[in-house]
């Protein structure tokens, strides 16, 4: 019979093993979806500067069960994000402290609107400075988020069979 010590150091070898595996799961997602990135950038002409996903498949492949890796944040995050940086663009014009202002209302939008995606911070912040028009709103945001939502949904429930999105409680 083994003693105790040596059963929670097999289980600690096991939990160390799941642990390396999530995360080496974790990490070919990642380079796959930033590989697409990639691909789509170089195919439409776009800057991959430009499209502001990285740091979300990060998030989203790496701590999915996070509440900001939620679909309702990643997708709404950026598109509150960019429609803030839009419209602060649209009053001030292309300005650095423009593009402050733009990143600070941009976070108590997502505060507001329950979307806060960290990463979404990049948004306003590359709409005001580099003067994106209304169509960046469309391709890349809202279809780019889209689409890393659907990749998530497909790696996490059909690859990895781990549940993303995660279930909520019901909101009092």
């Amino acid at each position: 019979m083994a003693s105790w010590l040596d059963r929670v150091t097999t289980a600690r070898r096991g939990l160390e093993r799941h642990h390396v595996l999530h995360g080496a799961a974790a990490g070919l997602g990642g380079a796959l979806a930033i590989g697409a990135m990639e691909w789509a950038s170089q195919v439409s002409g776009t800057p991959l500067g430009a499209i502001p996903f990285a740091t979300s498949i990060v998030l989203v492949m790496g701590s999915p069960e996070a509440e900001p890796a939620q679909p309702r944040a990643l997708i709404g995050g950026h598109v509150v994000s960019t429609l803030v940086g839009l419209l602060v663009l649209q009053l001030a014009g292309p300005h650095a402290w423009a593009a402050a202002v733009a990143v600070g209302l941009a976070i108590l939008a997502m505060y507001l609107t329950d979307t806060f995606h960290p990463p979404a911070g990049i948004d306003p912040l590359l709409v005001v400075s580099q003067n994106l028009g209304w169509m960046f709103l469309i391709a890349p945001v809202l279809v780019g988020a889209l689409l890393l939502a659907l990749f998530a949904y497909v790696w996490h429930r059909g690859l990895s069979r781990r549940p993303w999105p995660r279930r909520l409680p019901p909101r009092e």
